[in-house]
């Protein structure tokens, strides 16, 4: 396999996107984190705190969805100077490395997505047990 300088270039946009919808998810859960704390230390209320526990596990998997990515994105500019520089052999195991950290980051949104529905679903089902449809 030829690998050439726009190879690793390819990732650029799409770790971008990626960077910036981890970045959005984590604005959207900062917000709701702090509404919730707010809403505990008003009223001790045990569902809240149940929230903001698994709020905490998302708000790790977002972090390091967030650190994979930007691995990967740092290993394939290193994989560009590698090739610039005319050692396609290390440039290779970069760029594998690269991509690499980049599913490990896609795996981990697939885990955080997978918490937060669940934790939707718990949640419309508390209310479908109130309000009778």
């Amino acid at each position: 396999m030829e690998l050439t300088l726009t190879t690793p270039a390819l990732l650029f946009p799409t770790v971008s996107l990626i960077l910036l919808a981890y970045t959005n998810r984590f604005l959207a859960m900062a917000s709701l984190i702090r509404k919730l704390a707010d809403d505990y230390t008003k009223r001790e209320d045990k569902s809240v705190a149940d929230q903001i526990r698994n709020l905490k596990i998302r708000l790790r998997l977002i972090r390091d969805m967030q650190l994979f990515s930007i691995i990967s994105l740092f290993l394939s500019v290193l994989c560009m100077f590698f090739l610039f520089n005319g050692q396609e052999p290390i440039a290779k195991f970069i760029f594998g490395t690269s991509l690499v950290s980049l599913l490990i980051s896609l795996g981990l949104s697939v885990r955080e997505i997978y918490i937060s529905t669940r934790a939707l679903s718990i949640q419309l089902s508390n209310i479908a047990s109130d309000v009778k449809l």
